[in-house]
């Protein structure tokens, strides 16, 4: 891989291993550029989310990255990111509060349908054709904000309804995503985990719409980004399905 823009850090309390572990194990593996994108903190009405970093912790987030940037410019190309759901009642605030800082990019992860603590996981069993229409929906208005580079696991929903329903609703979302020249994630911890994906049936639509991909780590372990096998079941489905791969994201200016 020449680039993964998909890595977490300890801030968001479930994944291990300092800042510098990360990109030296990308380094090892031979990447050109490597983008940190936590968890975002939203601000919860009255809770104060586990999986994510807090407000308060934004500043060191940056200022950690921003340091370490500078240090390894001569061997690594490293962005500052975050991973964000779309909620709309709370995304201009947000948006609001990133504006005092530094960073350079956003990805589209959105694991619940609504804010925490209240949002259904979206990764859970989504029996109902309306969630699964819900998820759709907010993804496509989040990517029309032209505020993402990507969109990590689009195929995180894990509807268990009739197929046909499943596909009139992801090809929307292919197809969304399109128009906006965003590309799609194959993502390689959901394999590593055996989660519900990478999902065969939507990379097969993603064929039929001519989405571009990418390939990304979700590495919440500094191992996983110099882990080879990944990148090679990455491969296996954009031969498979004969996929538009990008080998990286053109960043800033």
């Amino acid at each position: 891989m020449k680039a993964n823009y998909h890595t977490h850090t300890m801030r968001c309390h479930h994944a291990v291993g300092t800042e510098r572990e990360y990109i030296e194990k990308a380094i090892e593996a031979g990447m050109e550029e490597l983008g940190f994108s936590d968890h975002v903190p939203y601000r919860f009405p009255g809770f104060q989310s586990r999986i994510r970093m807090a407000m308060e912790e934004l500043p060191e987030y940056i200022s950690v990255l921003s340091v370490l940037r500078e240090e390894y410019k001569k061997d690594i190309k490293i962005y500052i990111g975050f991973e964000a759901e779309y909620f709309p009642e709370l995304f201009d605030g947000l948006l609001e509060e990133l504006s005092e800082y530094p960073y350079d990019y956003l990805l589209l992860g959105q694991h619940f349908l609504e804010p925490e603590p209240m949002g259904l996981y979206t990764g859970s069993a989504v029996r109902s054709e309306g969630e699964l229409q819900r998820y759709v929906d907010l993804s496509l208005e989040g990517l029309s904000t032209g505020k993402f580079l990507y969109m990590a696991h689009p195929d995180l929903v894990n509807y268990i309804g009739p197929e046909h329903i499943y596909r009139k609703h992801m090809k929307r979302l292919c197809e969304g995503a399109k128009r906006c020249g965003i590309p799609l994630e194959i993502n390689f911890t959901g394999y590593l985990e055996r989660r519900n994906y990478p999902c065969a049936r939507f990379f097969q639509i993603v064929s039929e719409v001519g989405n571009p991909v990418i390939f990304g780590c979700d590495a919440h372990y500094p191992e996983v980004l110099a882990r080879k096998e990944l990148e090679d079941y990455g491969m296996k489905i954009v031969r498979e399905f004969h996929l538009k791969l990008l080998e990286a994201m053109k960043i800033g200016s």
